[in-house]
């Protein structure tokens, strides 16, 4: 999971007045239970393992150059509220000045409404690579563990199996953004032009189309490195985990669809087929030509029409 799909959650929530941030991280983490983060030293040890030898594996069959976060931390609920609220203060802050003015927007970003929706994801997430856009470059690699187990429990999978596919599906976010550095700037350009234009009562909708034709490469890219490098058999685990993002409870289930978990799949599907014909055509190193350069990215009309971005770049 990223800023951007997280941001959905925030954008997406209503209520009245202007956001009051450091309740909004009490609300949430009252809500929520953190989770237990006792690991003993083995433990965390083989999350750091999974993370080097996704790196290795992930460079073997992708040919890209890319380095992993120093900063790897292993987290329970609360730690990664406090960690995404900071940065969503930041990058909605101009909504929240233009309160007064806009009540429409600034009733959907009403302090109660965020605080549920982020305690929401918070109980959701598995893993995230965080460009921390908004902030001083830093980057950040989190697994929140307690998810990650109660996951493994309900899939009826291997906890160390199910840590190594998490791990093994975040570096990959870091290998697409280690090996286009423009990635974090191009991003954070169109989420900052979006939230600016609704802060003048407008909807950008360019900014926010390019912004989800971008994480849906980003997530595409991701799937098809995945299904490369992982090792073993995997076809139960992608079959369960297809299954889980559709599946729940009615309330679960719009709850999702109202934080932009429908989109998240859509994103997954719609990309992975791209890239599966541009990799058919090309290999993944063709496929990874995406990352070179902005304008490589495909147009939101290339991605259901494969041939047209192959043509494009003929002579790539």
């Amino acid at each position: 999971m990223t800023l951007f799909e997280s941001a959905q959650a925030v954008a997406g929530a209503s209520g009245d007045g202007a956001i009051d941030w450091v309740a909004v991280a009490d609300a949430a983490k009252a809500a929520t239970k953190p989770g237990d983060v006792d690991l003993s030293e083995a433990e965390a040890e083989a999350y750091a393992a999974d993370v080097r030898d996704a790196r290795t594996r992930l460079r073997e069959v992708s040919g890209m150059t890319f380095d992993v976060p120093d900063t790897i931390e292993i987290q329970n609920r609360h730690h990664w509220l406090d960690a995404n609220v900071e940065t969503f203060e930041r990058a909605f802050d101009p909504l929240d000045e233009r309160a007064e003015v806009l009540p429409g927007v600034a009733s959907s970003l009403n302090t109660a409404t965020t605080a549920g929706a982020l305690a929401f994801v918070s109980r959701h997430v598995l893993g995230q690579y965080d460009p921390l856009l908004l902030a001083d470059g830093e980057h950040g690699l989190y697994f929140v563990h307690p998810n990650i187990r109660r996951v493994a429990d309900d899939l009826d999978i291997a906890f160390p199996r199910f840590r190594r596919w998490i791990a093994f599906h975040e570096v990959t976010h870091a290998a697409e953004f280690g090996a286009a550095p423009w990635l974090s700037d191009y991003l954070e350009a169109r989420l900052e032009d979006g939230i600016a234009a609704l802060g003048e009562g407008e909807l950008q909708t360019d900014a926010f189309r390019e912004l989800n034709v971008a994480m849906t490469s980003v997530e595409g890219f991701a799937e098809l490195l995945m299904d490369e490098a992982f090792d073993g058999e995997y076809d139960d685990l992608r079959r369960k985990l297809d299954a889980r993002r559709k599946g729940g409870s009615p309330l679960t289930k719009l709850l999702k669809r109202a934080l932009g978990f429908q989109l998240k799949r859509e994103q997954y599907e719609r990309g992975r087929e791209f890239f599966d014909v541009v990799a058919a055509d090309r290999g993944i190193a063709g496929a990874a030509h995406v990352w070179k350069t902005p304008e490589n990215l495909p147009t939101d009309e290339e991605l259901d029409a494969p041939e047209l971005w192959l043509a494009r770049h003929r002579d790539a």
